[in-house]
């Protein structure tokens, strides 16, 4: 049976006080050249003017609010909402270029063996920030291999191999579901091309849980114990 050539792809964007940029990140969304699509917003309680940004957005953009209880459970949410064949995700401050997801589904289209299909990254600092602040925040020139969920665009049954985010991990979120997918094989491609500006700002959520760092030596540990265990099986 041939595979669709364009089937729905269901995109879901997490914003908690994100309205400095949302509206930019959105409009990067909703201009991609690829045209079937559905945009799913979860609010994770923000007390800003999200919702308000996301109002100029409807339709074709869906929104949900949910009171605060972090990113894997506003992606968790947002997941629970799709209907499409493929998913992807972004957060409220990144921005896609616009034929991120054409790019993506060529490549799917070449080798429908393919689980996910990563893309390339380049960072720029926001504009509203200091001179003094962007030289406190590394911003490296060249592209970079990335792995992320604002990059990945994966098969929904794919998807739900590896399940959902884990809820307990504040930093690495992605990183902790990554390696949940590598240990299960889930075969994945990483496109040489740039497909998201990832904007380095003060409220980054890796500089505002910079003190949550040992999440990833905890969820390498779980990812080390579950190989033991699959190698005793």
């Amino acid at each position: 049976m041939k595979e669709n050539e364009n089937p729905l792809v269901s995109i879901i964007i997490s914003v908690y006080n994100g309205e400095t940029h949302l509206a930019e990140t959105i409009e990067s969304v909703v201009n991609q050249t690829y045209l079937n699509f559905e945009i799913i917003i979860v609010d994770d309680g923000s007390t800003d003017g999200s919702r308000e940004v996301v109002q100029r957005f409807i339709p074709p953009v869906r929104y949900h609010y949910q009171s605060n209880k972090g990113i894997a459970a506003a992606w968790n949410q947002g997941i629970e909402l799709t209907k499409g064949d493929f998913i992807a995700f972004n957060g409220a401050d990144d921005l896609w270029v616009e034929n991120k997801i054409h790019k993506q589904r060529e490549t799917f289209l070449k080798d429908s063996t393919l689980d996910i299909v990563f893309g390339h990254v380049k960072q720029f600092h926001s504009p509203e920030l200091s001179e003094e602040e962007k030289k406190k925040i590394w911003c490296p020139d060249e592209l970079m291999p990335g792995v992320s969920a604002g990059t990945m665009l994966i098969k929904r049954e794919s998807f739900f191999r590896v399940g959902l985010f884990n809820t307990k991990w504040r930093r690495g979120i992605f990183n902790d579901w990554h390696l949940r997918a590598t240990e299960l094989g889930l075969r994945t491609h990483m496109m040489p091309d740039l497909l998201m500006r990832r904007r380095l700002h003060r409220a980054n959520h890796g500089i505002v849980n910079k003190d949550k760092s040992v999440d990833y030596v905890r969820m390498l540990k779980a990812s080390l114990d579950r190989r033991r265990l699959q190698s005793f099986d």
